[in-house]
């Protein structure tokens, strides 16, 4: 049942994304969904029923907001140290640790730390998340945690888990 719901779901999908109606594109369609449902389905949300809470959206809106904002800040420091004549970087690589559980949040964490100018994820091991930051402003573990992943982890939290 799981299955045919992301079936359904992939299909929507392709059909929004392709905006074309015609019987080619819509047997393309439930192949492309059957067959990445079968192949990669074991990655996918596990509770489908949360998908249905709509305060999972509110929060999801409310976090895209304070993801924007994070993404232009981080850009303006960036361009500030690349433009800077003494070009005031000092990176390292941090070690930081997360409270998120799910699989799918851990990777919505690393994916914002990522897309958020001057910082990169290299890995994630259990709870550990592994950051290149392109200024290390602290050495204490509590400090960096907080401005790093503090600022996205509690939405995140709030939509995913």
């Amino acid at each position: 049942m799981k299955k045919l719901a992301y079936i359904i779901i992939g299909f929507g999908l392709w059909m929004i994304f392709t905006f074309k109606l015609s019987w080619e594109n819509i047997i393309v369609g439930i192949l492309v969904s059957t067959i990445t449902v079968f192949l990669f389905g074991k990655y996918f949300v596990q509770d489908l029923s949360k998908l249905l809470e709509p305060k999972r959206y509110y929060w999801f809106i409310v976090y895209l907001f304070v993801f924007i904002w994070e993404c232009i800040k981080a850009n303006f420091d960036v361009a500030y140290r690349v433009l800077h004549p003494d070009l005031p970087i000092k990176p390292g690589i941090v070690k930081t640790r997360t409270t998120l559980k799910t699989d799918v949040a851990k990777t919505t964490l690393a994916n914002s730390i990522t897309m958020t100018p001057g910082t990169i994820t290299m890995d994630i091991i259990n709870d550990d998340i592994y950051i290149h930051w392109i200024y290390v402003r602290s050495t204490d573990p509590n400090e960096y945690g907080e401005r790093i992943v503090g600022k996205f982890e509690k939405y995140i939290k709030k939509i995913f888990e």
